[in-house]
């Protein structure tokens, strides 16, 4: 069992989606696999993690950083190991701090330090939503590759891209906002640019469908789910998925696959992704370069067995139930924590 603190003030309706995920499971809606594990405790002095509870950008929000960095304070006098969450795109590790262990969706792994946690997106499982039963692809001749998004190359796009970047980093610079630095990436561009190579070998498969905006625009419940399915389906239908990152440095679309039982391919962009001291990520996908993104895909391809080929989309649905499925990250993160209280 592993006791955890928290400020109980800001366990409210209202901070309910701002709220450190594994507490949604501890106090909102109890999670009895997880409170086998865990329990919350509230006096600091008995717990064993204090754990700060919502997004640390909604101290920068409210003003609160005083009481942000007093909580860090009174959690290093009991000498007791603190979680920080870090939210949204683009995300901030506290640096300099003793015992502060940081868990946020993406960052740059160079940069990022050793006690970060990345979180996966905790997605609902896409088996269901297409209600279907999972079930791997042959390996045909040719590689066959998928993609449903958000892919533009307009001029309008690219100057949409450039004002966002500097209007966003003012507000890094006048201290409005608090995440990590980002140099510019236009993702739409990019995507773009990376899916047309690919388009372009006679020696791949393609089926893409290109979203000139986000969500392709839907205004309506119709249209969103129609939308949904054909982006399920799409990976569903395909061995491989093309995943690139979007404002953040990470991708949804990375784990939507390997939860439908597919192979992405992922093009590197300094990312890391979760468990990367326990798990190799090499087995459950292929991590390329743009430069070499057409000839890294072929090779691999043509390079796996027929057998190997099935068990690796068996695999990747297996390792997102039991890793990255929300319940069952929090139940892995307890095996290290446990393991590091001993």
């Amino acid at each position: 069992m592993l006791k955890l603190y928290t400020d109980a003030y800001y366990l409210t309706p209202e901070n309910r989606k701002f709220i450190f995920p594994l507490l949604l499971d501890l106090w909102y809606v109890p999670n009895a696999n997880l409170l086998a594990k865990y329990q919350i405790v509230f006096d600091i002095e008995e717990c064993d993690i204090a754990v700060i509870p919502i997004d640390i950008a909604k101290y920068d929000n409210s003003g609160n950083q005083k009481k942000l960095f007093s909580f860090i304070s009174e959690a290093n006098k009991f000498g007791k190991k603190i979680w920080i969450y870090s939210a949204g795109d683009f995300g901030r590790t506290i640096k300099n701090t003793t015992n502060v262990y940081t868990f946020r969706l993406g960052g740059f792994d160079s940069k990022l330090e050793m006690k970060t946690f990345i979180f996966p997106s905790f997605i609902s499982d896409p088996l269901q939503y297409l209600n279907t039963e999972f079930s791997p692809l042959e390996k045909k001749e040719m590689p066959q590759i998928g993609f449903v998004g958000h892919a533009n190359n307009s001029t309008e796009k690219r100057i949409k891209e450039v004002l966002n970047y500097f209007k966003y980093n003012t507000k890094r610079f006048l201290a409005k906002v608090r995440t990590d630095y980002q140099p510019f990436f236009p993702s739409s561009l990019k995507r773009f640019q990376l899916l047309k190579k690919l388009e372009k070998s006679n020696l791949i498969k393609t089926d893409f469908i290109y979203r000139t905006s986000y969500r392709a625009g839907v205004q309506n419940d119709d249209d969103l789910r129609k939308t949904t399915t054909e982006f399920f389906e799409n990976i569903a239908h395909n061995p491989y998925t093309f995943c690139m990152r979007g404002a953040g440095n990470f991708s949804v679309r990375f784990y939507e696959t390997l939860a439908l039982g597919r192979i992405p391919i992922v093009v590197d962009t300094d990312f890391r992704l979760p468990f990367a001291d326990h798990i190799d990520w090499k087995k459950h996908c292929l991590i390329c370069k743009e430069e070499n993104i057409v000839e890294a895909f072929i090779n691999f391809h043509q390079k796996i067995s027929s057998n190997n080929f099935e068990e690796m989309q068996k695999n990747n649905r297996k390792l997102w139930e039991t890793h990255l499925e929300r319940e069952a990250y929090f139940l892995q993160i307890y095996s290290i924590f446990l393991e590091n209280k001993k």
